[in-house]
């Protein structure tokens, strides 16, 4: 089906419930990744990224997505990643169309940083190594 029939598809369909669906809080999101249930992506343009990372997930821009969708799992959620959250729906809403579970980080990158300062970064890498 060609994407745009895709598109009015999902819009058809777009009620409050796929609204709440769509996003992710950073909690949550944490939880899963350090889990292996999801996958983080982060979509920003090469520049930003060589300029700053988390060093959590997989990088792919936003305009190369369309190429790199086998290097996505699809037995995992797909959490998507920018500054805010702009570009990262627009990948989500991709990604959904394209098959994938997919939510995009309602508090964006910046609000990931804040919730990973100090003792939550910590925590968050030694569940990562399998450390207590």
């Amino acid at each position: 089906m060609p994407l745009s029939q895709s598109f009015a598809a999902y819009l058809r369909r777009f009620d409050y419930a796929e609204r709440q669906a769509m996003k992710i809080g950073v909690a949550e999101a944490l939880d899963l990744y350090a889990t292996g249930k999801a996958q983080l992506v982060d979509i920003r343009f090469a520049e930003e990224y060589a300029a700053w990372h988390l060093g959590l997930g997989l990088h792919i821009p936003l305009d190369a997505l369309p190429d790199r969708l086998h290097e996505l799992d699809r037995s995992k959620l797909i959490i998507t990643l920018c500054p805010h959250y702009d570009r990262a729906e627009i990948a989500r809403l991709f990604l959904t169309l394209e098959g994938f579970q997919s939510r995009y980080l309602n508090e964006g990158m910046l609000g990931l940083v804040d919730a990973l300062r100090g003792d939550k970064a910590r925590d968050l890498m030694r569940r990562l190594s399998g450390q207590s």
